[in-house]
């Protein structure tokens, strides 16, 4: 397929990439300081918090849900889940509140997990609720106006991570977890993966990470099948959904990117790949990079999802 480019992309200084072809403008000579945007509800959207998709003993695993106010009205909307980083060890929604708030008001319904981060729960947990999160979106389409055929994931960091194995284990039973509506669905049709691995083996195999370490239940050396289980780049078939890769110029945490979009594209899938040039890790979280990446993924998800 071709790449689908906004001219605006190339004035910000966004580099993208498809198959072939490069777009490209230089960053801008003074590099802009990180500062952390804060949530703010918009209007015309409709803020649901607390929303309980599955539960372990006392533990609740809940969502937040943005809702345009004009679905009520409207056929169907799509739907987004967003996935937090951290670590996998510490991170809120609220920080991928901003974001989520800029694609609810060009008309997605956007609903964020709070999963269970390593210090409660070890991995494939985060993943199952990542999972009952999708489900119960679908098994509550009609009460919130979501097209349940059109689902996106996107997430950053190990959200990003997170992201790309949601997106690649689309309704794996041995994956899928016991959180909450049965049965359901949790495929998407479209996946934004942003500074993340994708190949836990390669980046974890010579090294320990203390927070690999604590997610995984132990080293790369100590579980491998573990760590290959959880590499999104493991996973990748001819079933998987178009999937952006977004990334910061001098960012290190994608291992395994490169490869595994040599994987979709030699099956036909659609992949393309966002560089935001002078952006730090966490640039989906301060501007100007916060509303470059909104433009980013509404252009994919418009793209794929409406």
């Amino acid at each position: 397929m071709q790449c689908h480019v906004i001219a605006s992309f190339i004035v910000m200084g966004v580099v993208l990439m498809g198959g072939s072809s490069a777009w490209a403008a230089d960053a801008a000579p003074t590099k802009p300081r990180f500062k952390l945007v804060k949530p703010q509800t918009p209007q015309g959207v409709t803020l649901h918090t607390k929303l309980v998709c599955a539960q372990y003993g006392d533990r609740e695993v809940t969502l937040d849900l943005y809702v345009p106010d004009h679905a009520k009205a409207s056929t169907p909307m799509p739907a987004l889940l967003f996935i937090h980083g951290g670590g996998w060890w510490k991170g809120t929604i609220e920080h991928s509140k901003p974001l989520a708030e800029r694609l609810a008001v060009r008309g997605y319904v956007c609903a964020l997990v709070d999963y269970r981060l390593s210090g409660e729960a070890k991995y494939p947990a985060a993943l199952h609720d990542c999972k009952a999160a999708l489900r119960y979106l679908r098994a509550n389409a009609a009460k919130y106006h979501i097209d349940v055929d059109h689902i996106g994931v996107i997430g950053g960091s190990a959200g990003g991570h997170l992201s790309g194995l949601v997106g690649m284990t689309g309704d794996d039973a041995a994956l899928e977890g016991d959180g909450g509506s049965a049965g359901v669905s949790t495929k998407v049709q479209a996946c934004i993966v942003m500074a993340a691995t994708m190949d836990l083996v390669s980046a974890y195999g010579e090294k320990i990470g203390k927070h690999a370490v604590a997610f995984f239940g132990g080293t790369c050396a100590e579980k491998p099948d573990v760590y290959k289980q959880a590499s999104p780049i493991t996973h990748v078939d001819a079933h998987d959904p178009p999937t952006l890769f977004i990334e910061a110029e001098h960012d290190t945490h994608k291992i395994g990117r490169p490869e595994m979009q040599t994987k979709l594209r030699t099956l036909g899938i659609h992949t393309d790949l966002a560089t935001l040039p002078g952006a730090p890790h966490p640039f989906w979280m301060s501007q100007p990079w916060l509303d470059q990446t909104a433009d980013l993924a509404a252009e994919f998800f418009d793209q794929y999802l409406k």
